[in-house]
């Protein structure tokens, strides 16, 4: 597999998706229509079509409202009546955790849904992509669907009861004999194993892909990385420490229990692992030392840092011997928004010098935010599986 550079339409998509601040027009709130993300019947927050937010929170009592989203915060304004209001900049597309500050104090806004994400609960506001360039992670009607389950499993390493979300294919109720492969897909730091579902649709892309031919039907894990808060929250916890505990769980305790429970392919052919941001560094830390269990390995803009010591001791020299790693690794996938510079192009370049098969994405105009990993997640499941099944 050769090293490619994906870039999804390159300076007419990158225009698309960075709103020029110097060309918008006057705020008009009258053209903004309801957020997508908004409770039910809740009126506010909306979004126009220059990708501004305008908010509205009711606090007659409050001496001081702000709105902080996209690192800046905006000052409301009070009516006569107590409600505060404030528009944003225009925002780039996709989803954006935000607050409201309320007199100093860092709240939900009260008309967003909850999502999990920054450490804690969080308001979240979707800037909607045009129809087509959101078309692969939105609900299709006409296509089957799968289902997502929660899960509960008791572990005897953290002495106590976890949860894992499991997606499968709309198929798996209607072909009963049929065994399927897993990929594993993981959360990033401050957040938890709803992630990837909620704030990142994958349950509409997968659909939306086997629908299309474009990825084979597979089983997909979401789990809980242990790094689902902000590192520095524990004293004294090192780097190193940070969602190390995981590993162990996913291989002695999640792995046993998923083949135990769904009809799953077992080896390592049909065994897929993937992270965004901390999730693609667990990822790594997992796969790489554990090949005898995993053939396809994806980071996200993966929190990667191994090529400061040199490549030639990363992970006990696995990359130093390029045939036999290809040959046990099918999927090797490294992707990263254009704008978050998180240094994956040049460890596929490295890759590459040592002759290591690899994929890198990029994915214009994005940040380190989940439209990035939607789109990731989109170009990795067509590499995945793709040898005979069983």
């Amino acid at each position: 597999m050769k090293n490619r550079i994906i870039t999804l339409g390159a300076m007419a998509a990158i225009l698309t998706l960075a709103p020029s601040y110097s060309v918008a027009s006057t705020p008009d709130e009258s053209k903004a229509v309801t957020a997508t993300t908004n409770i039910p019947e809740a009126q506010y927050p909306k979004v126009d079509a220059e990708g501004r937010a305008y908010f509205r929170i009711h606090a007659p009592e409050a001496k001081d409202v702000k709105i902080d989203i996209c690192s800046k915060k905006y000052d409301m304004i009070r009516d006569d009546e107590g409600n505060w209001s404030c528009v944003t900049d225009p925002l780039v597309v996709g989803f954006h955790y935000y607050f409201a500050l309320v007199d100093g104090v860092s709240v939900i806004d009260p008309s967003s849904e909850a999502f999990y994400g920054c450490g804690r609960m969080a308001g979240g506001i979707e800037i909607p992509e045009s129809a087509d360039e959101a078309a692969y992670y939105t609900f299709n009607k006409d296509v089957p669907h799968g289902q997502v389950r929660e899960c509960r499993y008791y572990s005897d390493l953290e002495k106590g009861e976890r949860r894992c979300f499991v997606y499968t294919p709309a198929e798996y109720e209607t072909n009963p004999e049929k065994r399927y492969p897993v990929l594993y897909l993981q959360h990033g730091m401050g957040e938890d194993e709803r992630g990837w579902h909620q704030q990142g649709h994958m349950a509409d892309i997968m659909d939306n892909q086997i629908a299309a031919g474009t990825c084979v039907p597979m089983i997909v894990v979401m789990d809980n990385g242990n790094c689902d808060y902000i590192f520095g929250a524990r004293p004294g916890e090192t780097h190193q420490d940070f969602g190390a505990s995981f590993t162990p769980i996913m291989i002695n305790e999640l792995i046993p229990f998923i083949d135990g429970n769904f009809r799953t392919l077992t080896d390592r052919d049909n065994r897929a692992m993937a992270g965004l941001s901390w999730g693609g560094h667990e990822t790594f830390q997992t796969t790489l030392y554990n090949l005898d269990k995993f053939s396809h390995i994806g980071s996200f803009s993966g929190a990667l840092f191994f090529l400061m010591g040199g490549l030639d001791k990363a992970y006990d020299g696995v990359f130093n011997n390029a045939e036999d790693f290809n040959g046990k690794v099918h999927t090797l996938f490294l992707g990263m928004g254009s704008e978050e510079g998180f240094g994956s192009d040049k460890i596929c370049q490295a890759l590459d010098a040592a002759g290591i098969n690899n994929v890198y994405y990029e994915s214009p105009g994005t940040h380190h935010e989940w439209l990035t990993w939607r789109r990731c997640f989109n170009q990795f499941l067509p590499l995945i599986f793709k040898q005979d099944q069983k």
